[in-house]
């Protein structure tokens, strides 16, 4: 499983995912909130089955670090 997400879309699924879930702490209180899960996830881990599907990829090869 390759990486497929670059790091400034990293940085916006884990913003809007913990948006998502402070929607289930504050604001309307609905189970809605907890969709933030998937953008949470793929943010951390760097990898969108979504994207694979389609292939796509928001990962440049200048965003890689070296080993």
């Amino acid at each position: 499983m390759n990486q497929n997400v670059g790091a400034t879309d990293r940085w916006i699924r884990v913003a809007l995912g913990i948006v998502l879930l402070a929607l289930t702490v504050i604001g309307p209180k609905t189970g809605w909130g907890y969709l933030g899960f998937l953008p949470l996830f793929t943010g951390i881990i760097g990898y969108c089955p979504a994207y694979s599907l389609l292939g796509w990829s928001s990962k440049t090869e200048n965003s890689a670090r070296a080993a």
